[in-house]
């Protein structure tokens, strides 16, 4: 083939890329973020345009506790779910790198010796032959179509993808441990409670006692007074066992076998009251759930592109050159050498349906994530929504059980005295009482607890935690 030959077919082989590359403009697309995905229809009761929100807080300013910092720390170290993520990111970062060097052409060495037996005439025997060849080879797809933009698109989104989902785990871990350690503060909390009431009640138990061997009660307040006793102290092996599987889950989280927690207590927990969430349409750039549903979007609409580019025909180039000889001390001889440069354009016409099986699948694949990430955008709306109302209702109960709890203590202390002076009051007014107070009190745990639960869940939600 002449010089000039060569010359011409590689002008064409340009010439074909060029206006290939400018029709492919039209095959694959640009990626656009759905419209009106995070409008502040999303915050219930919520309208606001400041953009000041608790999630760009860092979880160390949050959680004041040392105690509870520490747990933190050390999940964030050791939790086997971060360490899966952690995983899953290193495989998502092999792909987009094999994705980069698809551009590349590739190269194969070849080396090979070839002996052969060859009829010289008939019945005269065999001529046999031996050849040794070394070659290079290589071989390139040019990216006319977007093919390989697009694919290489699609991993980097899956790396993002994965890097989000890691995100995401972290701040569910920090709100899961945050959330565990105020419930074990709230049954220590509920537990000493309880604890007390039975001392009282030992105590109540005695002093009925003393007022039927005066004739001020009968007997059966006597009994009365005993069976409340134990009515209280029959819920502490329930609540030790909560403490004990509190405890239990909070080690899972921390990546080891169960064993007591370190902690403080639940009265030195202060309650967080400045509480913005900023707009909703934060929540694209701070909620790491979010994010990866997105990216999961971005992901299959480019391998909607990919799929596309199947239709349209390929355009490849292939190289081979090396030492061919009889001879292997004459291998490396000039006459030794042979070359081959072949460009290929190969249009698919019938593929069994593959092509067609492929693009819809993309495309279902797409129209599936874009709904999901609809969908995780309402349900992240919903939790903010949730964790406000929630936290303005145990707000809202505290001060009520305050009052409640007041009164149910002069009624507790004044049926008491009754009890000693008139027998218009039976011990029944006074077990009523206690055991409304010995309610109220727990309830009134638990409300301390809902409003802390409420933050650590907003935190949560507004996308705290990984910053």
């Amino acid at each position: 083939m002449s010089h000039t030959h060569i010359l011409s077919n590689r002008k064409a082989l340009l010439v074909a890329a060029l206006v290939a590359m400018t029709a492919s403009c039209k095959v694959t697309k640009p990626y656009q973020r759905p419209e009106q995905v995070a409008d502040n229809a999303l915050y219930r009761d919520v309208n606001t345009t400041d953009s000041a929100t608790i999630a760009n807080m860092p979880w160390q300013q949050l959680f004041t506790d040392t105690d509870l910092q520490a747990l933190i720390q050390e999940g964030i170290s050791n939790n086997l779910d971060l360490k899966i993520a952690v995983a899953r990111i290193k495989s998502a970062s092999a792909n987009l790198q094999q994705s980069k060097l698809a551009f590349l052409p590739t190269l194969d060495a070849t080396a090979s010796a070839t002996k052969k037996k060859l009829s010289v005439t008939q019945g005269a025997g065999f001529l046999a032959t031996t050849s040794y060849e070394l070659s290079l080879s290589s071989s390139w797809e040019a990216d006319i179509w977007g093919k390989l933009r697009s694919t290489k698109k699609a991993y980097l989104s899956a790396f993002l993808q994965s890097e989000a989902y890691r995100r995401a785990v972290l701040t569910q871990l920090i709100a899961d441990i945050a959330t565990n350690y105020y419930a074990l503060l709230a049954y220590d909390a509920q537990l000493a409670i309880t604890e007390k009431t039975v001392t009282n009640r030992i105590a109540d138990v005695e002093a009925m006692k003393v007022l039927k061997e005066s004739d001020v009660v009968t007997g059966a307040a006597v009994v009365q007074s005993a069976a409340n006793r134990y009515s209280a102290e029959v819920t502490i092996p329930d609540l030790k066992q909560n403490i004990r599987e509190t405890e239990n889950a909070i080690c899972i989280l921390l990546g080891r076998a169960p064993a007591p927690i370190t902690r403080t207590s639940l009265d030195a927990q202060a309650v967080n009251t400045d509480l913005h969430t900023g707009v909703p349409a934060q929540l694209l750039a701070n909620r790491p759930d979010v994010q990866q549903a997105e990216y999961q979007l971005r992901y299959y609409f480019e391998l909607t592109n990919v799929a596309r580019t199947y239709f349209y025909p390929s355009l490849s180039i292939t190289a081979t050159g090396g030492l061919s000889n009889t001879s292997v001390s004459k291998l490396f001889d000039a006459s030794s050498f042979f070359g081959s440069i072949v460009g290929s354009l190969t249009q698919p016409i019938f593929n069994q349906g593959l092509n067609k099986q492929r693009l819809k699948v993309a495309e279902a694949n797409q129209e599936e994530s874009l709904a999901t990430f609809r969908q995780t955008l309402l349900t992240a709306g919903q939790e903010v929504s949730n964790a406000l109302f929630k936290y303005q209702a145990a707000i809202d109960k505290a001060k009520i059980r305050s009052e409640q709890i007041n009164y149910l203590q002069k009624s507790v202390d004044f049926t008491k005295e009754l009890l000693k002076y008139t027998s218009s009051t039976n011990y029944t007014d006074v077990l009523t009482s206690e055991q409304s107070l010995l309610a109220a009190q727990l309830n009134s745990v638990s409300d301390k607890l809902q409003q802390l639960q409420a933050v650590v869940s907003l935190y949560r939600s507004l996308g705290g935690g990984w910053k």
